[in-house]
């Protein structure tokens, strides 16, 4: 109908997200230049593109550097974004290729900044787009209705699932004690990456209430999914209303970037044209109801009803809900083991499988119907013949999404057939289907861990380096910043996580803020320049940089000089973010600093060269 007619193109908002922080992320003088990705290893063109697929080994050939390169490719995007915004005959299959092979290009050398889950998702989802959209750009004049539409729709509801459904999974096959416990929320709000001003409002809600909604989540993420496939029309709707119900609620406490509006965007695959027709004033009357009701629609209406109470059962049932009346408030608990969770993930996994291959089969055996129905012998076997191409490439896309589904259960994995794996090998690099699993495990649970930087002339007096969007000055409000996604703050934020080592990115980004290069520091969001200048060293020979992780009641200090080389002071002062943001004192802490061969050196005095 009119949804896979005019499928929704990526948002021109996400190019520049990507595009703004180029020259210091990507850049000659940037943190991970991408030229460096890009080595020349003697193969010819053809089998660069097919070993490590992105269009930016053209470069050389059209005369450019990898930097202008990207830049190059980002204008074509904004461009191509803007265009099938726009203008409705640009919606086109052509155009969403262009827009999917551009961002794949930009991901190959994109690094650690871009290999986020949302990066793949956006992937796979432009791909899925050009199946779905109609090629009008050959024709110039409108297209009309085609048989197979529903098919490969089809798929976008698949993505759906298995992104919600391993998202929910993953939360308890983690072993994770916070989602156990039903206490996750409880420390989200605070730790996550930046938070928005709605969070310190969630935050603040009662602890029975946040439990509560950790059982919400698993019945939307694990239990709702299944609707996805129902055969009654409601059902579909009420998945497709908790579904934006959830992402709403996170687009509200929390800043990730496009992921929740992509979902959203995913979510309108739940829907039919009449119910989008009602939004947008254009809803055919339908028969007003007879009475007694129809078989059909009494089977219905009890299927609707059994499902509901289904939910509700199982809810109640495994999560232990229960009205504490002198209390007044809602009691849950998670009532079953670790082991008995991973039966029933290892029972379900392939007749999850087999549910979403009789739902595609059931899509297109009725496509088919539809060619039979079309008009003229010519326009028939068109129709057929269209139908049989798309439906293949919809069940390629099916059995190869299998593969990362079914991660989720590494014995069920093993026992998919070889030739699938083999499939997904040989596109895996291309990132046609990706498996997910957001929010696995909860970080902060002992204190929200910061990385505070802090610059020097003459390392004596020390000022810290504010970040744009990050937490840093506590009495600054959260930002809202959806649907960009400051990339450098993020990786700071999983910086602050674990050792030094888990980010090695880090060292090159302390290098290249000593070396305060206007070029190489565009893009970086750093918002406190209190030593004046465009940079934080501008003409400065011989800088000082030193960096604490902040937890708790705890300060690891480290201070980094330009080539690996340790500037410190005698001592380290330390202020320290308590759990809830309020500044809990000064502590002298002894620092750890790193020498230029890797070794630790303790002490009350550090010298400024080691």
């Amino acid at each position: 109908g009119a949804i896979s007619r005019t499928p929704t193109p990526p948002p021109p908002c996400l190019i520049p997200t990507v595009t703004v922080p180029f020259p210091g992320l990507y850049g000659r003088d940037g943190i991970l230049p991408a030229r460096r990705v890009l080595r020349l290893s003697g193969k010819g063109l053809w089998e660069q593109l097919r070993d490590f697929p992105t269009l930016l080994w053209l470069s050389p050939r059209l005369g450019l550097d990898t930097e202008l390169g990207m830049e190059l490719l980002c204008l074509l995007g904004v461009l191509a974004s803007f265009g099938a915004l726009l203008f409705e005959s640009l919606r086109d299959s052509l155009l969403f290729a262009l827009l999917r092979v551009l961002y794949l290009s930009l991901y190959q050398v994109g690094q650690v900044f871009l290999y986020f889950q949302w990066d793949s998702l956006l992937l796979e989802a432009g791909f899925l787009a050009v199946l779905v959209a109609p090629l009008r750009l050959l024709k110039w004049r409108s297209t009309t209705w085609r048989a197979h539409d529903s098919v490969t729709f089809w798929l976008v509801r698949w993505l759906l699932f298995r992104l919600m459904f391993a998202s929910g999974v993953v939360k308890l096959t983690s072993r994770c004690p916070t989602w156990w416990g039903l206490t996750a929320l409880t420390y989200h709000y605070e730790t996550q990456c930046i938070p928005t001003p709605g969070a310190w409002f969630a935050h603040q809600l009662p602890i029975w209430f946040q439990k509560f909604s950790v059982v919400a989540t698993y019945v939307i993420e694990i239990a709702v999914p299944l609707l996805f496939f129902a055969p009654v029309r409601r059902l579909r709707l009420f998945a497709f209303y908790s579904q934006v119900l959830l992402q709403l609620l996170i687009i509200l406490t929390g800043n990730y970037n496009f992921f929740n509006m992509l979902t959203i965007v995913l979510a309108f695959s739940l829907l039919d044209e009449e119910h989008v027709g009602r939004w947008l004033g254009r809803s055919k009357k339908r028969h007003t109801s007879t009475w007694p009701p129809s078989l059909r629609s009494l089977l219905s209406a009890l299927t609707e009803l059994s499902a509901y109470a289904f939910l509700l059962y199982w809810s109640i049932q495994y999560f232990s809900l229960e009205i504490n009346w002198e209390k007044r408030l809602l009691d849950s608990k998670v009532a079953f083991t670790y082991h008995e969770f991973t039966t029933w993930l290892r029972a379900v996994t392939l007749p999850l499988v087999g549910l979403g291959f009789l739902s595609l089969s059931w899509e297109i055996l009725f496509a088919m119907y539809r060619c039979f129905c079309v008009r003229g012998c010519f326009w028939k076997l068109w129709a057929t013949l269209q139908w049989g191409v798309f439906a293949t490439a919809t069940l390629g896309m099916f059995a190869v999404s299998l593969v990362p589904f079914t991660y989720i259960d590494y014995e069920s994995s093993g026992k998919l057939w070889p030739g699938i794996h083999q499939m997904f090998s040989a596109v895996e690099r291309f990132q046609v289907v990706n498996s997910y699993g957001l929010f696995r495990r909860m970080t902060g649970v002992g204190g929200r861990p910061e990385v505070v930087l802090e610059g020097s002339y003459d390392q004596q007096t020390w000022t810290e380096i504010e970040f744009m969007y990050k937490p840093g000055n506590v009495s600054r409000a959260p930002p809202v910043v959806a649907p960009h996604q400051p990339r450098l703050d993020w990786q700071m934020w999983f910086a602050a996580l674990g050792p030094h080592t888990s980010s090695p990115w880090f060292t090159s980004f302390v290098y290249r803020l000593l070396q305060g290069k206007e070029e190489g520091e565009r893009g970086w969001g750093l918002g406190d320049r209190s030593w004046g200048g465009s940079g934080p060293f501008p003409g400065c020979a011989s800088p000082g940089v030193r960096g604490q992780v902040l937890w708790g009641l705890q300060a690891l200090s480290w201070a980094l000089g330009a080539m690996g080389q340790v500037l410190g002071g005698l001592r380290v002062f330390s202020w320290v973010l308590g759990t809830r943001g309020q500044v809990l004192g000064g502590l002298w802490a002894l620092p750890w600093m790193l020498g230029t061969a890797g070794q630790v050196l303790r002490g009350l005095q550090v010298l400024p060269r080691c």
